[in-house]
This record gives C-alpha cells, sequence and structure tokens, in this order.
C-alpha cells in the first residue's frame, strides 16, 4: 500500500475523520505537518499512548512532519475523565512529568532526515495567554450549545459529579494548541483517540472561524479487547512503558499472552510488518493456535521496539528458564526479580521444607497435599524436580541470596523470597 490513508484503514486505525478524501488530497499534495498531544497526567505514557505514537510514526514513514506535542499546559487541568473530576497535580510534579513523557515519545519518532520531527510544548504559548486575552481571542469563537454537547462533557453533564469549569474548559485549551501549531508550524491534521473526537473537532472548527483555514482532524478507535475486558489494563493494573512501572518481562508477557481472537488486531494496530506477513500469522493462529506464532511476534517486536534488543533477550532467557528451559541462576538478578514479580510469592525469614514453602505459596492447599504432590515427583526447586517429602532448601539453593523458584508440574509457578 502507497496511499497512508489506505494503509491505515486497512490496519483499523481510523474509527473517525473530519473529511477523508480531503486528507487523501493533502496527503498526495504533501508533505503534511501534524501533530498528537501528550498530557503528563501520570509520569508514564501507557499502551494506549502507544497506539498513537506508532500512528504518528507511520504517518512520519510516510512522508510527513510530526509534531509530538507534551501538554505542559493541560497536564495541568487534564482533559475530563467519564466519571469524576481529576486529582489536580502540583506544577513541579507535572513539570518533572512532561520531562519523562517528552523522553518516551522521542524514542518512537525519528529527528533526523527529511521528514524529521519536532517536539513542542504547548506551557510555551499558553502561559503567556492572559485570561483577558483567552476570553477576547479565542473564547468568542466557542459556543457553549456545542461544548455542552461534546461526548465527554455531556457524559459528566449527565452524571452525579458534574463538570467544573476548569475541565470544561479543556476543550478550548486544546483546540488553541492546534490554532498555534497551525500559525507556527503549518501543521494541518491532529490525530488522536476516538474519545478525544470532541477536543480534535474543537480545533479544526476555531482555525476555520479564526482564520478561515480548512484543517483535518483523524480519530483512532478505541481498542476493547474480545473477552470484554480494558485493552491495556491486567490483574496487576495498567501497562506502563515505564520499565520501572511495568517491567519488560510483564510488558513481554501481555503480549505474548493475547487472546487468539485478539492478536489479528493487534498485529494491524501495533506491528510494523508488512501486510503479507501480518495476513501469514493471522493464517497461522488459525492452522496452529498452539503454537503462538503471532504472539511470539508481536511480543518480540514491541519489546524490542518500547525496551531494547537487550531487554528483549534477557526476558525471553527469563521465560525460558522459569519454566525448565534454562539455568535460572543464570539469570542476571534484575531480570530473575522481574520475571518472579508476575507470579505468586511468599516471603520467610528462614528455610522451611518444600512442602511448607509449597502451602505458603498457594501451589498447595494443604501440607498433607504438598507432600503428596512432591511424592508424585510433581514438584520442583529451581527446575530441579523434588521427589523426598521432608526435603528442606539449603542456602546454596537461594538464588542470588534471595530467591526460591517453585513449580508444580509444567506451568504453575511460584517464588520465595528470602527475607534478611
Amino acid at each position: 500500500m502507497t496511499d497512508i490513508v489506505d494503509e491505515l484503514r486497512w490496519r483499523g486505525l481510523i474509527a473517525l475523520s473530519t473529511d477523508e478524501d480531503a486528507l487523501r488530497k493533502a496527503f498526495a499534495d504533501g508533505p503534511v505537518t501534524f501533530y498528537c498531544g501528550f498530557d503528563p497526567t501520570a509520569p508514564s505514557l501507557h499502551l494506549g499512548n502507544l497506539v498513537q505514537l506508532l500512528t504518528m510514526r507511520r504517518i512520519q514513514n510516510a512522508g510527513n512532519f510530526p509534531l509530538g506535542l507534551v501538554g505542559g499546559a493541560t497536564g495541568l487541568i487534564g482533559d475530563p475523565k467519564p466519571t469524576a473530576e481529576r486529582v489536580l497535580n502540583a506544577p513541579e510534579t507535572v513539570a518533572g512529568w512532561v520531562d519523562r513523557v517528552r523522553s518516551q515519545v522521542e524514542r518512537f519518532l525519528d529527528f533526523e532526515g527529511e521528514f524529521a520531527a519536532r517536539i513542542v510544548n504547548n506551557l510555551d504559548w499558553t502561559s503567556e495567554l492572559s485570561a483577558i486575552s483567552l476570553l477576547r481571542d479565542i473564547g468568542k469563537y466557542f459556543r457553549v450549545n456545542s461544548m455542552i454537547a461534546k461526548e465527554a462533557v455531556a457524559r459528566r453533564l449527565n452524571s452525579d459529579a458534574g463538570i467544573s469549569y476548569t475541565e470544561f474548559s479543556y476543550q478550548i485549551l486544546q483546540g488553541n494548541d492546534f490554532l498555534e501549531l497551525n500559525r507556527r508550524y503549518g501543521c494541518t491534521l491532529q490525530t488522536g483517540g476516538s474519545d478525544q473526537w470532541g477536543n480534535l473537532t474543537a480545533g479544526t472548527e476555531l482555525i476555520r472561524k479564526a482564520d478561515g483555514n480548512s484543517v483535518h482532524a483523524v480519530a483512532t478507535p478505541l481498542i476493547v479487547k474480545a473477552d470484554g475486558t480494558k485493552f491495556g489494563k491486567t490483574e496487576t493494573g495498567t501497562i506502563w512503558l515505564d520499565p520501572t512501572l511495568t517491567t519488560p518481562y510483564a510488558f513481554y508477557q501481555f503480549w505474548l499472552n493475547a487472546d487468539d481472537r485478539d492478536v489479528s488486531n493487534f498485529l494491524r494496530i501495533f506491528s510494523f510488518r508488512s501486510k503479507e506477513e501480518i495476513e501469514e500469522l493471522e493464517r497461522e493462529t488459525i492452522d496452529r493456535p498452539q503454537a503462538r506464532l503471532a504472539q511470539r511476534a508481536l511480543a518480540e517486536e514491541l519489546t524490542t521496539l518500547v525496551h531494547g534488543a537487550e531487554q528483549y533477550e534477557r526476558v525471553v532467557a527469563a521465560s525460558k528458564a522459569l519454566f525448565g528451559q534454562g539455568d535460572l541462576a543464570d539469570l542476571e538478578p534484575e531480570t530473575l526479580a522481574s520475571a518472579l514479580s508476575e507470579v505468586p510469592k511468599a516471603a520467610v525469614t528462614e528455610l522451611l521444607p518444600i512442602a511448607d514453602l509449597l502451602v505458603a505459596v498457594g501451589l498447595a492447599p494443604s501440607r498433607s497435599a504438598a507432600r503428596r504432590t512432591l511424592k508424585e515427583g510433581g514438584a520442583y526447586l529451581n527446575n530441579t524436580k523434588v521427589a523426598d517429602e521432608d526435603a528442606v532448601p539449603t542456602t546454596a539453593d537461594v538464588l542470588h541470596g534471595r530467591w526460591l523458584v517453585l513449580r508444580r508440574g509444567k506451568r504453575n509457578l511460584a517464588a520465595v523470597e528470602l527475607e534478611n
């Protein structure tokens, strides 16, 4: 596919568009300068943001200029949540998050060559905007009846929480961002999630009214998993891009454990593989689902993209070692700790019989059941089968002076942490 709109369509990345035919012509006449904004309302971006980052890279790769906007101003407010007011973070906290989010955005765009990206911060122009200027020069173009019809605002107006003027005004600030970028850099396209559609069109309407220019907005769909659970969430919480918040091992496992019903959609949205490669992986998923080739390909590509090739190699080694295909003692302490953060654990201050440890970590319901598992040869300590019902681990068994890895059968894993 040579047309970027066709590619985005095939990948399922266009949920809403202001005028797709006009956008297609703009790309054909190109290059197009476009932007997507990322508010520092948390110390890290997450998988939902990754959809936007990769969409930006696709459009850049097609020969267009990206502007990655970090919302130093809008991050102080936050766009309206569906059910309740946001907690306003301290300005110094937001300033710190701006730097972290900026560094994450920078990893996914190309800042060299003919179509080099640029990072911008809306605090640069919003901090200079007085309340009088905002009301006289910008606010006059917004109609309240249109503002309250925006989906995000309407949901809150119909809730018990209502909405503050602070969050109600968010769409004015985002609309002004598009106006400023249009004037400063000739930016004519904004991308974002479909839940941001009201904010995206606030900008297109403002530019049309204020300057008489026609610009574009494209929204990607919200991703919903086949089982009905929220994309980017697990039992342990949000999947972040920051390795200190979500370990590379947990990140890798998220993609590796993707449902067969979801993996085709995930490949199209997140992978840079060609249409032919993705369709081949889709056929493999149908023909040989047990091989999980699509999941493995996705986990490799995205873990490498987000955390680097070295971290990918480490998490693969850890994943294999945990299930008996490698020596756990060979894993670096941080890699082992990262992998074990995703399994059930128990902390002890002394080395107890393995039967007791199996109960402590939940691999056996009782001591008698644990002893039976040991007797039947179904229990492993650090990948070594233990058949002695009375076996007690020694200090030599403690990995990196901290961990014991227990397994019942082939797949049931747990860890014991020895505390000093």
